[in-house]
């Protein structure tokens, strides 16, 4: 057909062009009505530059995500996670409680550690199956030990505590049975047992109370990641206080004092390690100060400071240990979940995976610019 012909030939506006940026649609790359596109910039910076030719036809790139979700998969812990790390942080704190006020003798305190380590074990098991949503799951994780799996460690180690902190609680049940027969043989068997346990709870306790910080920073959560140096302080802090505030609510002032010293140590690792997470991290640590995660991270460590306070200038008064031990308890179950919100934000906003690699490719890329500058300097 001649072009005269074509150009005279009635066009069929029944055929609709196909959606903008697809194949055929005119609009895609090389198929614009008249001919391709021409990128002028491109042409431009190949001959050299040029003033006609320097015009950017892509406008500046910011960060963003597919339909505005996510990058990096949060998660998939429950609220009953976040009791897990408070409720298994109680038990190897109430361990250490244990071990300090038996060796002292201190009766009230080893009491009061050995019972509350194991009720925080049962209510951690609790947690941990409910969230696995079958309990044969866990029995599961037993039949592999994983050096390298901070989950397959952490069941070991949750175990062989379980057990030893059962037989230290047990065993303070020998004074309630008779003297005589199987049960009297008991009565004198428990003890020596109960002790083997105290001692093997409280040796595996510090494992318990820092193994769930390196299994946070080992996902890909951008702000529990990037807190892995941190996050063992702040958990072995927060179980320490824990174990501390138990021993101030449960025993008298007058042996409480292996509590108040735990309380000040656990206080000062937890306040450190937090203060890390929220200032050092650049634009990470925003998701620990902002929303939910700021407002019980500040009440933790506001809770912190109080029940420090008291436990110090409050030392003969009864009810100012309680209320001190108390105040701990709280501060380490805030903390706790403040922790477990910042990290489950930084997953939900693309900006804290975006950001945070583009700061390390343009440091990575200052390093190799200044390396090659220093090549180019030497003599040759």
């Amino acid at each position: 057909m001649r072009p005269r012909e074509e150009a005279e030939r009635p066009r069929d506006d029944s055929v609709s062009p196909p959606p903008a940026g697809r194949p055929g649609s005119g609009l895609a790359r090389d198929e614009a009505p008249g001919g391709p596109v021409r990128d002028t910039a491109r042409k431009g910076r190949r001959r050299g530059g040029g003033r006609g030719g320097d015009r950017s036809m892509v406008p500046p790139a910011e960060f963003r995500s597919y339909y505005g979700r996510p990058i990096v998969k949060a998660a998939v812990w429950h609220h009953d996670i976040a009791a897990y790390l408070f409720t298994g942080g109680l038990a190897a704190g109430s361990a250490l409680l244990a071990a300090g006020g038996d060796a002292s003798g201190r009766p009230a305190l080893r009491r009061a550690g050995r019972v509350s380590a194991l009720g925080a074990v049962l209510a951690s098991t609790y947690f941990l199956v409910n969230d696995l949503g079958r309990p044969e799951r866990f029995l599961h994780m037993l039949r592999v030990a994983k050096p390298t799996s901070p989950m397959s460690m952490g069941t070991w180690i949750f175990s062989a505590f379980g057990a030893a902190a059962g037989a230290a609680a047990v065993a303070e049940a020998a004074p309630l049975l008779p003297d005589r027969g199987v049960l009297g043989l008991a009565r004198k068997l428990l003890p020596p047992v109960g002790t083997a346990g105290q001692y093997g709870a409280a040796v595996v306790a510090p494992a318990l109370a820092t193994y769930t910080a390196v299994l946070l920073a080992d996902t890909a959560t951008p702000s529990w990641h990037a807190a892995y140096p941190e996050l063992p302080f702040v958990f072995a802090g927060s179980a320490l206080a824990s174990g501390a505030g138990v021993g101030l609510l449960a025993a008298p002032a007058d042996q409480a004092g292996p509590a108040r010293r735990m309380a000040v140590l656990g206080a000062a690792m937890e306040l450190y390690g937090a203060h890390r997470v929220e200032t050092t991290k650049g634009i990470l640590s925003e998701p620990y100060t902002e929303g939910k995660a700021g407002k019980l991270l500040r009440a933790g460590r506001t809770l912190t400071a109080l029940g420090v306070a008291g436990a110090v200038l409050g030392r003969r008064s009864r009810v100012v240990s309680a209320l001190s031990g108390l105040s701990l308890l709280t501060a380490s179950l805030a903390t706790r979940f403040g922790i477990f919100e910042g990290g489950l934000a930084s997953a939900r906003d693309p900006k804290y995976t975006v950001l945070p690699q583009r700061e390390r490719l343009a440091q990575q890329a200052a390093a190799n610019g200044s390396d090659g500058g220093a090549k180019t300097q030497q003599p040759g």
